[in-house]
């Protein structure tokens, strides 16, 4: 885990806009009515070449004035718990209210930096009235206006001296299995009988596992770490604010694996959760495997049960469909070892780096035989092709007018090239450039 930087503060005071501006993308609602933000946010940001994860912690307004500031309460507390560092922002144009002086009562008891952010500082007036929240007693602050980005360098060069330093702990080049998936699918238990110990808790309660953990694995020749993580629901399922940081540490996990086991439910099927994991998988250019896990409770079974179900699978993962599926029992240990067996052939797949001649010799021929069809009059003609030097996967194709070639020709590529080399669990991206 890299650092941690909390956004706190009473509603519609800045707190999104200026999430906004670090993650330097539309990510947060942003409205001039109170409340908008009900879901917490999190994304990257970095600063004189410090990288830091940001949250933005939203409070909402239901019902009584007392329920909203405990549910404020219970973020600031929360973020205090979690961060390694926290900014508080305030409002210049409201001055300080009631419900500022209890977040800071709360920030002053705590050992963890506090940089107080001044915002919709905007003029020279403005500026003058900031000085009145010295009085909250959290030392400096920083003017700033988030919509205009005044004053934001100053804030962030205090925050990246006041951020410990990270050891590069993952410096290790052993690749990394992420075993993802809804909560209570079997993740802690899969990995548990594959070391052959009861290492991680496991209960029928949805949500034991709160944390990301790495596990050394070492068999078939092939030394790797397991990385055992929280089960990922939807946003609005998140209630407790304990699980939104599991969550998050969860999808941090996806971002920093190789490969991830995306394990889900017989019972409950590819459902809407498991595709966004599937498809969050797919977005990072992660390698996939896909655990049927509860095989053992799928009742009625027949002859084609297995590949109906796999069939199934594949239609709500189009187009990307080269994904190994392993049907598994967790509890009978049942095919788990070949699940492991799949994702290193997949890490592998990743992995795999194909010459410039033999891509030549395979690719052009087949794109001779079917040329990317005429467009706007204008032919399209490839004259070379290489595998770019990146982690994953990726070809480009030299040609004429690469921006008349099409969606489905890229398609077609991406097909050929899974037909001539093993590219089976991997995204692999196609690129069209300029000869």
């Amino acid at each position: 885990m890299g650092n941690i930087v909390a956004i706190v503060g009473r509603p519609n005071v800045g707190k999104s806009t200026f999430f906004n501006r670090l993650i330097q993308r539309r990510e947060a609602i942003v409205d001039s009515v109170s409340g908008v933000t009900r879901d917490r946010h999190y994304g990257k940001s970095d600063w004189n070449g410090q990288v830091f994860s940001l949250i933005d912690t939203g409070g909402y307004v239901k019902g009584s004035d007392d329920v909203f500031e405990s549910e404020i309460d219970k973020q600031v507390i929360l973020a205090i718990e979690e961060a390694d560092a926290i900014i508080f922002m305030v409002d210049v144009e409201s001055g300080i209210t009631g419900m500022d002086e209890d977040v800071a009562n709360l920030l002053r008891r705590q050992d963890k930096p506090v940089l107080l952010a001044v915002n919709k500082v905007d003029n020279s007036k403005r500026l003058e009235n900031a000085v009145e929240f010295y009085n909250l007693g959290l030392g400096e602050l920083y003017p700033i206006a988030s919509t205009s980005g005044s004053g934001t360098g100053e804030l962030l060069d205090a925050l990246i001296e006041m951020l410990p330093e990270v050891e590069d702990e993952e410096e290790s080049e052993l690749p990394r299995f992420a075993v993802v998936g809804r909560p209570n699918a079997g993740k802690s238990s899969f990995i548990n009988a594959l070391i052959g110990e009861e290492r991680y808790i496991v209960t029928d309660v949805a949500g034991t596992t709160r944390d990301s953990i790495d596990t050394k694995y070492n068999r078939y020749g092939f030394e790797f770490n397991l990385v055992d993580t929280a089960g990922i629901r939807r946003k609005s399922k998140v209630k407790e604010d304990l699980e939104f940081y599991s969550v998050m540490r969860s999808v941090r996990a996806i971002e920093n694996c190789d490969v991830c086991l995306i394990v889900l439910d017989a019972t409950r099927g590819f459902d809407g959760q498991v595709q966004n994991i599937f498809w969050l998988a797919q977005r990072n250019r992660k390698g996939i495997v896909i655990l049927v896990n509860k095989w053992d409770l799928v009742e009625d079974k027949e002859t084609n049960t297995m590949k109906d179900y796999e069939r199934k699978i594949r239609s709500e993962m189009e187009p990307f469909t080269d994904v190994p599926i392993v049907f598994i029992s967790v509890l009978t240990k049942q095919r788990i070892f070949k699940a492991i067996e799949t994702a290193v052939e997949v890490f592998k797949n990743r992995s795999k780096k194909i010459k410039t001649s033999e891509l030549n010799e395979r690719m052009l021929p087949i794109i001779e035989s079917y040329p990317p069809p005429a467009w706007k009059g204008k032919y399209v003609k490839i004259k070379f092709c290489m595998q770019l030097p990146t982690p994953q996967p990726q070809f480009a194709f030299f040609c004429n007018l690469p921006q008349y070639v099409r969606d489905p020709y890229k398609r077609y590529l991406e097909n050929k090239l899974r037909e001539e080399y093993d590219f089976k669990g991997v995204p692999v991206s196609v690129y069209f450039r300029k000869k």
